[in-house]
């Protein structure tokens, strides 16, 4: 079996070299996985340079990396960049991992054990389970509200809807037809997984959340468009 990782990255040349890192580091082998990265870049920094150079000095690696760079002059978001993701990998399982450093690659223990052991097929890592820091509190306060939209509509009961780690068995995830841009991705996975059926089963994961000037990109807009994303695919495919 393989693990696939797929990582959207925007601007990240603070953090990107080290997330890769913490990736490739994680050992899958013990649970009888090979693992590949798919990275999809939109940057207009240093991010994609940054990228090329730490990835040609990766040669044991490089062969299960792949990236794909996508045009400067057309900005696209952390949806479309999963959709294209989607596109390239070649796993059994995969994960969504966001470029910056608020998720722990080293959680993916946990987040794959479910899926291993056959206790599901959907698993989302729940910062609220973690018990650990929590980010500003109109985050947390939205986060909180979409939790309780999910379950009241679509009754998926869980604790952290829009947690940015989201584990699937591949065939369940190109099952569903995504249609997504930007942050949007979260609420309309989440919506179209439980339509079909699928348990989402929570485990606890870490969580260092950084600030808007730190490079945080969510914003109230991405928190209303969430809303309306659950209530809209309650009625519609």
């Amino acid at each position: 079996m393989k693990l696939s990782i797929i990582i959207p990255s925007y601007n990240e040349k603070d953090t990107i070299e080290e997330l890769v890192g913490k990736v490739i580091a994680v050992d899958v082998s013990k649970f009888g996985l090979e693992k590949e990265i798919v990275i999809v870049d939109d940057s207009t920094d240093e991010t994609r340079e940054i990228l090329k150079k730490y990835i040609s000095n990766q040669e044991e690696n490089r062969r299960w990396i792949k990236i794909i760079f996508r045009k400067k002059e057309k900005k696209q978001g952390k949806g479309s960049a999963i959709r294209e993701g989607l596109k390239h990998i070649t796993g059994d399982i995969v994960i969504i991992q966001d470029a910056d450093l608020e998720y722990d690659p080293s959680d993916y223990p946990q987040l794959l054990e479910p899926i291993l052991n056959g206790k599901a097929k959907v698993v989302y890592g729940s910062r609220i389970l973690g018990g650990g820091k929590k980010s500003y509190w109109s985050f947390y306060l939205g986060g909180r509200l979409l939790s309780f939209l999910a379950n009241l509509l679509y009754d998926a009961r869980i604790t952290d809807e829009p947690t940015g780690y989201k584990v699937f068995r591949t065939d369940v995830i190109k099952n569903i037809n995504l249609k997504c841009e930007r942050f949007e991705f979260c609420p309309e996975v989440t919506a179209k997984v439980r339509k079909k059926g699928y348990r989402i089963y929570e485990v606890p994961i870490h969580y260092a959340p950084r600030s808007i000037k730190e490079g945080k990109k969510i914003n109230w807009r991405d928190g209303l468009e969430a809303i309306w994303t659950l209530i809209k695919y309650r009625f519609v495919d």
